[in-house]
């Protein structure tokens, strides 16, 4: 295999686990806080990809404005979906599930009938072009996500482990009634980590998107990697999720050059059941 080939597998398998993260925190930052799962985080993921799309093709906006305006949007329903889906049911976990299952049926078809099942792609956020770096020549749109990408990680790091916000949301995920009697407004935080689980969601939606085709379908890959990785790392551990995503990601990158992707997927779902045969509560957190 050539040098050029190498450096490419590397670059991809990078890039694909930058998405990989941050699409996993927000829906860890929805698991670890709310103790629920939003099963309908691949979708969110997939209709975001659409939006973008919808408002640079069909609208003509600029993809820029359309990709900000897409994590306004998200971020916005992920605070509806904080009203009407998990604050209601909070204690109960199944109807968390079925709403999320009636939501991804709802997307997947409203998706399906407004473009069909054909695969799609959002134009690229650049002018086109590449540089070379390290010896091999790179497209300028993946410099740009994974630009964006470590910046969007490292800004989440921070908020996380340095803000109120941040100290706030480990409070309720370790005792909501004690950060409750703390003063902690419990309804106002879980819409924030809604609304920023939602936007993380959009944003690898739609730089995904840019990378590789759409479909009404996309979400559920996605999906399957998610819990994947959060399973791995146990739930609690933010780096636990950073490691594991890399791990995903290289594994997604090189596996394609050898094997069908059928067999790709087969063959990450296996090695997932062995670690987590290995390790029942993940890696690096506690039992999910």
């Amino acid at each position: 295999m050539g040098e050029e080939i190498i450096k490419n597998i590397a670059l991809n398998a990078v890039v694909l686990s930058f998405m990989y993260i941050l699409a996993a925190l927000g829906f860890a930052f929805v698991l670890n806080m709310m103790g629920t799962v939003n099963i309908a985080h691949g979708a969110i993921f997939m209709v975001s990809a659409f939006i973008c799309y919808y408002m640079t093709v069909w609208l003509g906006v600029n993809s820029w404005v359309a990709f900000f305006i897409t994590i306004i949007i998200m971020a916005l329903f992920g605070v509806l979906m904080e009203r009407i889906m998990f604050r209601p049911f909070f204690d109960n976990i199944t109807r968390i599930i079925m709403m999320g299952i009636a939501l991804i049926t709802l997307m997947q078809t409203t998706v399906t009938v407004t473009t069909g099942t054909k695969h799609l792609i959002i134009p690229p956020f650049t002018s086109g072009g590449t540089t070379a770096i390290f010896g091999t020549t790179i497209s300028n749109e993946r410099i740009m996500i994974l630009a964006m990408g470590a910046g969007l990680l490292v800004v989440v790091l921070l908020v996380v482990n340095n803000t109120t916000l941040g100290r706030q949301m480990e409070a309720i995920s370790q005792d909501r009634t004690a950060a409750s009697l703390q003063g902690i407004n419990i309804n106002k935080v879980s819409a924030t980590v809604c609304a920023i689980g939602f936007a993380l969601a959009a944003v690898s939606g739609c730089m995904m998107g840019e990378l590789q085709r759409i479909s009404p379908t996309m979400g559920d890959n996605i999906l399957l990697r998610i819990l994947m990785i959060c399973m791995i790392a146990g739930a609690g551990s933010m780096n636990g999720l950073i490691v594991t995503g890399c791990i995903i990601g290289v594994m997604d990158a090189i596996l394609p050059v050898y094997l069908q992707g059928s067999t790709v997927s087969a063959l990450s779902a296996g090695v997932a059941m062995v670690l987590l045969l290995i390790k029942p509560k993940g890696f690096f957190g506690h039992e999910m």
